[in-house]
């Protein structure tokens, strides 16, 4: 088959795809209307026990249904106290996370913009993090916990490495529960600790459990491809292999309550998102919860048992903030950098992390996003060289030939099976493979692919400038002159490609590539464009030297 038409199928498919996507998105059902309750029903409240405690002495419950309530929670009101470090400033309610403001990312480009908002109570916009603990004998609930002094205000002063913001709860029955919130400088991991102390004479028994309770963020408007849209949206969760469940297949697709050892829990959002990692060595629960328009993911667990005049502890961290692959990776926990989602499926989220390692390599050099993407492109094309070399090189052997081939057509008219026939001696006799320009391209697909999701996904990335009017290359170009530029390098390519051998239909939808890949790029993210614009113009000079060497002079006449 002519490599031409091997790209036309590949260019179509790319259209199609695209398409296919957008249809999916529009077709998708909106969520559920949300609410204005100050909890999700059905989300396990504190003061909830488990139906049973399985061998591991993690709680368990009816698939789909919260655990029964056996003893009322015990409830309060803690103060809201906030907190302010160099990076977050966050308002905490006892054991609510109510607010997260992230002081170095802002809403826009604009240096005057709010920062963005992660946590919120808006009902439009709701999303809170929550841990607590449950018991038959009486536990607190997330605002149970008092606050011990009177500061209100905690602020991370220079010189200082962390800040803590200490809890204590007091039962009936000498049970003690202190808790420490702890934000530490340049961190999004904020470690809670909660340490149960029994002075009791009576052994107590209860479970901790920690919770994501959000409705689905909006969308933000940006035209048929924003990168917004194609984002993951919903939880994920790690037990040894990384799934993931959108909104809108939280119960179609069925409960989760699956036991864990390690792992962890998250909700994702377009280039930021948060993540309940439990104690690493402490078995839990992992349940989904939807009602009213709320959607939750939940570590429940582990349940302990402490004996009078003992005590035990345990810790999780709590990740409020960007997709940031090098502050997630220093976390030290498996598979949490799976949370910047390429791709649910691994040998494709391994290319793009691949990629994404590369250009940022690359940026460690250039100090610029928009020359590490061009850098890239270069790093690719001296990879491949060896193929694209073997890729142009049959192309310049084919338009060299291209007049024989048409003295073939010519002689045999209509007759396409003897002309096909003749075609494929000549390319044998002269040793001209027509499928050999085809490889570099099929690999090409993947790594455009890959990358693709790697600028969704980066917020490294995010609103980064290149040069002059490319001021935020996940956004579009917003004068249209990079893809102007890909349509015009296109078209260039596409005079040196012979198409001889191809119906005048097919000659014609070639004709037409560059304005459709023009009218698509419109649209896309700018640094993917400037990837494709840099690609296809050093392969059109590769291609153009190629042809002045292999086919500066016509063959004899057949």
């Amino acid at each position: 088959m002519n490599q031409t038409r091997i790209f036309l199928i590949i260019a179509w498919l790319m259209v199609a795809t695209l398409l296919w996507m957008e249809w999916n998105k529009e077709q998708a059902p909106a969520p559920a209307p949300t609410t204005t309750a100050t909890t999700a029903a059905g989300v396990p409240s504190a003061g909830t026990v488990p139906d049973a405690v399985d061998a591991s002495g993690v709680p368990s419950a009816t698939p789909g249904t919260p655990a029964a309530v056996s003893a009322a929670p015990v409830a309060g009101t803690a103060p809201v106290v906030t907190v302010t470090t160099d990076v977050v400033r966050a308002e905490l309610a006892g054991g609510e996370l109510r607010q997260v403001d992230l002081l170095k990312y802002g809403q826009t480009a604009d240096d005057n913009s709010p920062p963005v908002q992660l946590f919120n109570t808006d009902p439009t916009q709701y999303f809170v993090a929550r841990s607590a603990w449950a018991s038959e004998q009486g536990a607190p609930d997330a605002q149970a916990f008092r606050l011990e002094g009177e500061a209100r205000d905690f602020v991370l002063a220079d010189g200082q490495d962390q800040v803590v913001v200490p809890y204590t709860w007091t039962g009936a029955d000498g049970v003690t529960i202190r808790r420490e919130v702890i934000f530490k400088r340049n961190d999004y991991a904020i470690e809670v600790r909660d340490e149960v102390r029994n002075a009791g004479a009576s052994p107590w028994t209860g479970y901790i459990y920690r919770e994501l309770d959000r409705v689905p963020a909006a969308e933000q408007g940006g035209g048929p491809m924003n990168a917004a849209s194609y984002s993951f949206q919903g939880a994920v969760w790690y037990d040894g292999e990384y799934d993931r469940r959108k909104y809108d297949d939280f119960i179609d697709d069925g409960p989760l309550n699956r036991t864990v050892t390690g792992g962890w829990v998250a909700m994702l959002q377009h280039h930021f998102f948060a993540a309940w990692i439990p104690q690493q060595d402490q078995a839990s629960l992992f349940v989904l919860e939807n009602a009213g328009g709320r959607y939750g993911i939940e570590s429940r667990g582990p349940s302990f048992t402490v004996a009078g005049g003992d005590s035990v502890v345990t810790d999780a961290r709590l990740w409020v903030g960007p997709k940031l692959v090098e502050g997630i990776q220093a976390q030290g926990v498996k598979g949490l950098d799976r949370a910047v989602d390429y791709s649910r499926f691994d040998i494709f989220a391994a290319l793009a992390n691949a990629l994404f390692w590369l250009l940022e390599k690359i940026h460690g050099l250039v100090g610029n996003w928009g020359w590490a993407i061009i850098g890239l492109v270069v790093v690719i094309k001296l990879a491949m060289f060896p193929l694209s070399t073997a890729q142009f090189k049959s192309m310049a052997r084919m338009r060299k030939f291209q007049p024989r081939i048409q003295q073939l057509k010519e002689r045999y008219g209509d007759d396409r099976q003897k002309f096909q026939q003749a075609m494929m001696e000549l390319y044998k006799k002269e040793k001209i493979n027509p499928v050999g320009g085809c490889l570099p391209m099929l690999v090409q697909m993947p790594v455009f692919l890959a990358l693709y999701w790697v600028l969704l996904e980066s917020v490294e990335l995010r609103h980064a400038p290149w040069i002059l009017w490319i001021q935020d290359l996940t956004a579009r170009d917003p004068f249209f002159v990079l893809p102007v530029l890909n349509a015009a390098v296109m078209f260039a390519t596409q005079r040196l490609t012979p198409m001889t051998g191809m119906d005048p239909m097919q000659q014609k939808m070639m004709q037409f590539m560059p304005l459709v890949f023009g009218v698509m790029f419109a649209f896309f993210p700018s640094g993917l464009v400037l990837y494709w614009v840099t690609n296809g113009a050093l392969g059109l000079l590769q291609q153009w030297y190629m042809i002045r060497k292999y086919a500066d002079a016509p063959p004899a006449k057949a």
